[in-house]
């Protein structure tokens, strides 16, 4: 983690520890990545619902892990479960729901 990952330079806050939004940038690409595998040619995924705890700082220089596990495949949507840890801890917990798109929806 650095010194542009920190509540402070994301503007969420004034102390200069892992920003929630930048924990929150971290567990969404634990989730893409673990979609990727169950996308077929020409889909991809956008985020839907995020329910996230962020509950111990993580401080200048710390590696923070993020995992995420597919826990629900309905339809077109993923849910998952993801975790941040911090030195064996969980830093951040929570469930992100995915929508399954096909990619050129989004192409002008």
């Amino acid at each position: 983690m650095t010194t542009a990952d920190t509540a402070l330079a994301l503007g969420s806050g004034d102390v200069t520890v892992l920003g929630t939004p930048r924990a929150l940038a971290l567990a969404e690409a634990a989730t893409v990545a673990a979609a990727a595998g169950t996308l077929a040619d020409g889909q991809t995924t956008v985020g839907t619902r995020v329910e996230l705890d962020h509950v111990a700082p993580s401080p200048i220089g710390a590696t923070v892990r993020a995992e995420a596990t597919l826990v629900d495949h309905t339809r077109r949507r993923l849910t998952f479960e993801v975790r941040l840890i911090q030195d064996g801890e969980v830093v951040a917990s929570g469930r992100i729901t995915r929508a399954i798109v096909d990619r050129n929806r989004f192409q002008s």
